[in-house]
């Protein structure tokens, strides 16, 4: 009897069910082929086809099934055939096993950033954290998952490639990594401004220590942002990590880091990767954010969003880097560890110093302002004039021999009803005061010799 097939039929399995039997069966099919005389000989077998790659249906990869499973199917075929590989109905079924869509997310968040991490230990710390209630979401659960997002440890590991491996500071503080992120033009007195947003992140939390919006990215933003972050919490990083451009070279920074006793390092060039944390917070920013922005018209309105978008959002969600914690959760509990900076010491390491000469009237300039001296003996001489940039409207000071002598802003009207004094005015004390008066000396001289002595003059 011919066997006629009409165009369109298709010999397929009728479901799901017997689609996974039939190829159970072709994994097993080398065992069901061949005669096993001793258990061993059958168990050396089942090794070898445990060491193949087998892609199940509907699935997009391919995977390795145990030697116990392998073994399972082999007896079950045998005793009831094609029907005994059928999946059974699971005994929890149509309990957990719905996802929610923040739990999908979270779930893929973590695995891309933890690949190594098993299923199981996902859940596991998920549970332990409250993330996710007890017994609500099985590790078979978001094992099947990954694979239908090709984020199966087999996947990771046959998408080949050079390794990097995942890295973080053990501490908050330990690590800060700074850098700078081009955003959309702004529109102000009608004309084009540039926008661009400096940050600051700690390295084990992901927390954003400090954040500002400027129209440059110059190495001053940088500093400026540093310090306020510095002051803003009261303690300093052990280690601060920056791009390898200009802008994070110059020797403010260097100067600054090396004062405060903290490490300064930077990422070798043309290697991206080795700023993926930062990367990953501006691609979390822009989709927040700066998408929506439009046109900003004003720095000030940029910076209120920016701080809203942190306070509101991205320091109070889960991030999947922290197994699901939030950034301000990580930091502000681990913040008892952390290396203190006061504002002394932060004025002392922003402390700069310059040659100038003092003029015959006991002016310099500094900055472009004219300063004055009331040390009158210090005029016509080079000095050393030293200020902080830690508050830039405090007065300069000079400093010379050792002594400190403060510098005032030039006030004409005040110099006028001033009294004038000699250039000896203000010249530190050192010792006695004795008097010198030549004259005086010579004429007590000639009263304790009394008359009659030999005075050496003409007779």
């Amino acid at each position: 009897m011919d066997l006629l097939i009409e165009q369109g039929d298709a010999l397929a399995p009728k479901d799901h069910a017997e689609a996974v039997a039939i190829f159970r069966a072709q994994v097993i099919g080398p065992l069901l082929t061949r005669h096993f005389t001793t258990h061993g000989e059958l168990a050396g077998a089942i090794r070898d086809v445990s060491r193949h790659l087998h892609r199940p249906p509907g699935r997009r990869v391919s995977r390795r099934y145990s030697k116990a499973t392998i073994e399972r199917w082999y007896y079950g075929y045998k005793r009831g055939g094609l029907a005994a590989l059928r999946p059974r109905r699971r005994s929890d079924a149509g309990h957990a096993r719905e996802l929610t869509e923040e739990q999908r997310t979270l779930l893929l968040e973590i695995r891309r950033e933890h690949p190594r991490a098993s299923a199981a230990l996902i859940v596991r710390t998920l549970e332990l954290d409250g993330r996710l209630a007890k017994g609500a979401v099985s590790a078979s659960t978001v094992r099947r998952l990954y694979e239908q997002h090709g984020l199966d440890r087999l996947s990771i590991q046959a998408a080949g490639g050079p390794v990097r491996l995942r890295w973080q500071a053990d501490r908050v503080d330990a690590l800060w990594h700074a850098d700078v992120c081009h955003g959309p033009s702004m529109r102000i007195g009608g004309r084009t401004v540039p926008l661009r947003i400096h940050a600051i992140l700690d390295d084990h939390s992901r927390y954003v220590v400090a954040i500002q919006a400027a129209t440059t990215e110059r190495e001053v933003e940088m500093l400026a942002l540093m310090v306020k972050a510095m002051r803003g919490l009261g303690r300093r990083p052990e280690a601060l990590y920056l791009d390898n451009g200009p802008t994070y070279r110059g020797d403010v920074l260097t100067t600054l880091c090396a004062r405060l006793e903290i490490g300064l390092l930077h990422a070798q060039p043309e290697d991206p990767q080795a700023r993926g944390k930062m990367e990953r917070f501006w691609r979390t920013l822009r989709d927040g954010m700066l998408h929506h922005l439009g046109t900003p018209g004003s720095l000030h309105d940029v910076q209120v969003r920016l701080l809203a978008f942190l306070a509101k959002h991205y320091h109070v969600a889960p991030h999947a880097s922290l197994m699901g914690k939030t950034p301000a959760e990580v930091y502000e509990t681990a913040a008892r560890d952390a290396r203190p900076i006061t504002e002394e010491a932060l004025g002392a390491a922003l402390r700069v110093h310059g040659k100038r000469r003092v003029r015959t009237d006991g002016t310099l300039e500094v900055g472009g302002t004219t300063f004055e001296t009331r040390a009158g003996f210090l005029a016509g001489r080079v000095v050393v004039v030293a200020r902080t940039l830690l508050d830039v409207t405090a007065d300069p000071w000079i400093e010379h021999e050792g002594e400190r002598y403060l510098l005032c802003r030039v006030e004409p009207e005040e110099n006028a009803r001033r009294k004038r004094v000699g250039p000896s005015a203000n010249r530190p004390q050192r010792g006695l005061d004795v008097s010198f008066d030549p004259p005086g000396a010579l004429l007590d001289a000639m009263m304790r010799r009394g008359p009659g002595s030999d005075d050496g003059g003409a007779r």
